[in-house]
């Protein structure tokens, strides 16, 4: 009469259910990253700047870039008034820091890439964004405007020489108050 009853109202008890561990995940498998070379890097950088780009330190190159732009445009101008000698000679060494840079950013690059550093390589080095910034683009909507009045008209362009720093002026204001908003 019980075993009626089971089949007819009931279910016989069931014994839990044990679950098996989720398989293991699989391991990330580390792309094989292609090697930089410190050679190439350094006579690349006989041209300041390259060496850091070709390496993947597009912003270090650019600096470099500017730098010695800056030092060559100091003494080739005639402005320097008596500092030839000091940019001539920090042009010579910076020249040297630059190709000796990118043969160790290239080491460097090389020793992430086998993984034998803290630090990991991104898959892509991206190239510096071109995001707007509306201040800049103000700045030069103004400034080529200016230019454009400049040369195709008779305005004169002499006061710009006197107020010029109201543009460094304008943008450390505007850094200070960016910076304290990003605070908030």
């Amino acid at each position: 009469m019980n075993d009626e009853m089971y089949n007819n109202n009931q279910t016989a008890p069931q014994e839990p259910q044990q679950y098996a561990p989720p398989p293991p995940r699989p391991q990330a498998v580390r792309q094989p990253q292609a090697r930089k070379s410190a050679v190439l890097a350094t006579i690349l950088s006989c041209m300041p700047g390259l060496g850091q780009v070709y390496v993947g330190y597009y912003q270090q190159g650019f600096i470099h870039v500017a730098v010695v732009a800056l030092c060559i445009t100091m003494l080739a101008s005639g402005s320097a008034r008596g500092f030839e000698p000091l940019f001539g000679v920090f042009l010579a060494f910076f020249w040297l820091y630059n190709m000796i840079d990118a043969n160790r950013r290239a080491h460097h690059y090389n020793r992430m890439a086998d993984g034998m550093g803290s630090e990991n390589i991104p898959e892509e080095f991206p190239v510096p964004g071109t995001r707007g910034s509306v201040p800049v683009g103000i700045f030069m909507v103004v400034m080529g405007s200016l230019f454009l009045l400049d040369l195709n008209t008779d305005l004169s362009m002499a006061w710009l020489k006197d107020w010029w720093p109201l543009v460094l002026v304008g943008g450390g204001v505007w850094m200070i108050l960016k910076a304290r908003h990003k605070a908030e």
